[in-house]
């Protein structure tokens, strides 16, 4: 019963948290502790969705279970790994609040992983000492996700609500004031009234052909950010996971499980002819043990490859032929038979692994309160940008979404400016309601999907670990095509319509790709995980952070000084001579 002039379905909320995985969930248990009504809504299920499930390796806190430690030694090495572009006071709230962030899900029962009656840490790359906690390391987010989802369902006045694409905020006198949502199972339109908006849906790494990410990681949360004219930062920065998963083929494991074999086992990086060439590219001899970081290990292995000495399949040799099998099955015993049973004996085969689109360190623009530029407007987890600047420290996206989804809940609590009538809400929402409205002609529709394929094509191509002003010219005019192509309005419409939902994300992906692809172009140095060809090097003089914005068809970029915290070198000199 769709049609145009369809009275959309309307939900009422103090708050409205857009995104269910971690720092969604944790904004929305945050909200709710406070006494306001929260709305919590994701495309999928809730908690089922967003990368946190996904999430198999380690949880960065400076705990100092395993050896003292302390937030500031955390901040040290997130600000290392950040290259100089770390907000600072960003990265000091991950640090310092991520603390409490993790042994709350402790107390919660998230099943951190104990020896000798304390949590276990690991240490990871980048890490000055042992600092991860993990449940086991290959069922971390899960066990992370399930805890919360639990603490979702005992909040209170909490409401959850799957299945909803949340297509464009609503905006009143400059102010967020609610969404225009589309629900997926019956097709039609519903208007959300909400005192404050909470964006939490992830990164974008969909936007490219070889990805770790789940469906609904295009992006989504910088579009509505963008097209309600919040101002993003550092978005040319996108991690590569430099071991994904490349061959042979495999069903049922996650592209990223590498990680945490390499960080108990210490397997070894070979090119083609058998050597260990990390070193190579400026990195300490790894030796038995991981510490080069995510963006020199890419950089290592996609110029081995461009070299002519890569593996079979365009990647790198990951080798664990020196761990004895009794080593092996004491740290991954069901895996190993898992592996054995797909035709992977690790002890006489090595697998090829290659850079994966895995995390984006860019995202929208806030301060302390996680309050973006539009009042009434917040934002949690990797939706954020600027705590880890150019590069994200291993561990860190956890512990990021959840104490951002807590500070960005308790932030949108206390914001009680009440929203405009609905009468005005309405009026407000009616273009977006009218694009919503079921296509009334079949003919000649374009094949979002495929449109979607080449978008991906595009970015990785162009816009990936390597980039140059020609490539990332061709991708910007190769986008305006894709724009053309795809057209104005939306095709399809009605219950479960897949065509309408691709293009959806269509209008998102381009929205958001061209962002990445601009802000790359204007950044003429290499640093971190943006790495250009023909500007090789990095330039202290781009020791600045990247804005973008998009008012009315144009995009608007600007640079801003670092944001540095007066106290830190103070501190720190105080604390080395304590």
């Amino acid at each position: 019963m769709s049609t145009e002039n369809q009275t959309p379905h309307i939900l009422d909320t103090d708050v409205l948290v857009i995104g269910a995985g971690g720092a969604g969930m944790s904004a929305a248990i945050a909200a709710g502790e406070t006494g306001r009504r929260v709305l919590l809504a994701d495309r999928s299920l809730i908690g089922r969705g967003g990368a946190t499930i996904m999430a198999q390796m380690t949880v960065a806190a400076a705990l100092g279970e395993q050896e003292p430690d302390h937030w500031r030694h955390h901040l040290r090495d997130t600000l290392a790994a950040g290259r100089g572009l770390c907000s600072e006071p960003l990265a000091r709230l991950l640090c310092e609040e991520g603390v409490d962030a993790i042994r709350r899900l402790d107390r919660w029962g998230v099943g951190w992983a104990r020896a000798d009656g304390h949590l276990t840490q690991a240490q990871a790359p980048g890490h000055d000492r042992p600092r991860c906690v993990y449940v086991d390391y290959l069922n971390t987010g899960p066990a992370v996700a399930k805890t919360l989802r639990t603490q979702v369902v005992r909040a209170p006045g909490v409401r959850r609500v799957g299945d909803l694409v949340i297509v464009d905020l609503v905006l009143h006198e400059g102010r967020a004031v609610g969404a225009v949502a589309l629900h997926l199972a019956s097709g039609e339109p519903v208007l959300v009234r909400a005192g404050a908006t909470v964006i939490a849906t992830g990164g974008l790494t969909r936007l490219y052909r070889r990805n770790s990410a789940s469906l609904n990681m295009g992006g989504d949360g910088f579009a509505l950010a963008l097209r309600a004219g919040a101002r993003l930062v550092d978005m040319e920065f996108v991690q590569f996971f430099p071991i994904g998963h490349l061959a042979p083929r495999l069903v049922g494991f996650d592209p990223i499980m590498w990680d945490p074999f390499r960080y108990k086992l210490g397997g070894r990086l070979l090119n083609r002819d058998g050597e260990e060439f990390v070193a190579r590219y400026g990195n300490a001899a790894e030796g038995q043990r991981y510490t080069t970081t995510r963006d020199a290990a890419t950089y290592a292995i996609l110029k081995e490859v461009e070299s002519g000495r890569g593996s079979p399949a365009g990647g790198a040799w990951l080798s664990f032929r020196h761990v004895p099998e009794a080593a092996l099955r004491a740290a991954f015993g069901p895996i190993i038979d898992r592996l054995a049973a797909a035709g992977i004996d690790l002890t006489q085969q090595m697998i090829e692994v290659a850079p994966i689109a895995h995390y984006h360190m860019g995202g929208i623009r806030v301060d302390t309160r996680l309050a973006t530029d539009v009042p009434g407007l917040y934002a949690a987890g990797e939706a954020v940008g600027g705590a880890n600047g150019a590069n994200r420290l291993s561990g860190n996206a956890i512990t990021e979404a959840v104490a951002f989804g807590l500070r960005a809940g308790r932030s949108a609590a206390a914001d009680g400016v009440a929203p405009p009538t609905l009468d005005v809400l309405r009026t407000l929402a009616a273009p977006v309601l009218a694009l919503l409205a079921p296509a009334t002609s079949v003919a000649r529709e374009p094949n979002v999907a495929a449109l979607i394929e080449d978008l991906q094509a595009t970015m990785q191509a162009h816009v990936g670990p390597f980039r140059s002003d020609a490539g990332l010219r061709q991708a910007l005019a190769m986008l305006a095509a894709l724009r053309a192509r795809a057209g104005a309005t939306l095709p399809g419409g009605g219950a479960q319509d897949p065509v309408r939902l691709d293009a959806l994300d269509l209008r998102n992906m381009l929205l958001v790709a061209e962002a990445v692809a601009r802000s790359a172009l204007a950044r003429t140095e290499s640093r971190g995980a943006h790495q250009r060809e023909d500007h090789p090097a990095q330039d202290e003089a781009w020791t600045l952070n990247h804005t973008i914005a998009w008012h009315d068809g144009r995009w608007a970029l600007a640079t801003q000084p670092v944001e540095r915290l007066a106290d830190l070198s103070a501190a720190q000199a105080e604390e080395a001579t304590a």
